[in-house]
């Protein structure tokens, strides 16, 4: 299911560090979440490496398998 702006309905484009509307410009949070459980992952930084680990027992998950939902609007 493509996520849509809550504000005009169109659909959501994922950038580097959030999703927005190309529409009517809104912004909003990113959250990564596990693609087998569909629960929030742990975001893991160290050395410029990032990576997603799920605390509901599915371990580390690939960056290619996370899935971005968007989390609240920004004004």
């Amino acid at each position: 299911m493509m996520a849509k702006c809550e504000k005009c309905q169109h659909p959501l484009t994922l950038g580097d560090s959030d999703f927005f509307c190309e529409r009517c410009g809104a912004h909003y949070a990113r959250q990564a979440q596990c693609p087998d459980c569909h629960q929030p992952l742990q975001v893991l930084k160290a050395c410029g490496a990032v990576d997603y680990f799920c605390q509901h027992g599915h371990g580390l998950i690939s960056k290619k398998r996370v899935e971005f939902v968007p989390l609240n609007y920004q004004a």
